[in-house]
């Protein structure tokens, strides 16, 4: 393999890691994993109702509303990725469901759609210079079973963090 090719893959992967430290921050309220996502200048357009901004502030913005939420998944399928030099485009198909312990019961959330990100490489990292949400469709408010996690936490105590770090030592 040229050393083009390679180039293309290594940036493939690390998008492609993004992608999925996005998702983990946003299930387990990880805002600094979720910053390094987005360059400092990144934005984020989740449309007019639901926020335009700065990828940073968006982070800050999900992690105070999934306080409300008892449980949350964010899941990424599906990812075509472009790259031309260092610059790359990618759609990622994404699922969320965000649950809620009401009075009356447990309710869901789900959505499912995309992201449409513009990535740039700069000082050795890609992140997002621009993400544009796309929603395909989605339920609200349905009735699920009260049955809660086991073992999961929405935070840094999770177990998969000392899984991470096992392997850093």
């Amino acid at each position: 393999m040229n050393d083009q090719v390679l180039r293309e893959l290594a940036a493939r992967e690390a998008i492609r890691q993004q992608l999925h430290n996005y998702c983990r921050a946003m299930d387990r309220r990880d805002d600094r994993l979720g910053y390094a996502v987005w360059h400092d200048d990144g934005t984020a357009d989740y449309g007019p109702e639901i926020f335009q901004g700065l990828g940073r502030d968006f982070v800050d913005q999900v992690s105070r509303s999934h306080l409300s939420r008892t449980v949350h998944s964010h899941q990424i399928a599906t990812i075509g990725i472009e790259v031309k030099g260092a610059r790359a485009t990618s759609e990622a198909y994404v699922t969320v469901r965000l649950r809620t312990v009401a009075d009356d019961g447990v309710t869901e959330e789900l959505y499912a759609g995309r992201y449409l990100d513009r990535w740039s490489l700069r000082d050795e990292r890609w992140a997002i210079d621009h993400r544009v949400w796309v929603l395909d469709f989605d339920e609200a408010d349905r009735r699920v079973s009260p049955r809660l996690p086991i073992g999961s936490r929405r935070d840094l105590g999770d177990p998969s963090y000392a899984v991470f770090r096992a392997i850093r030592r």
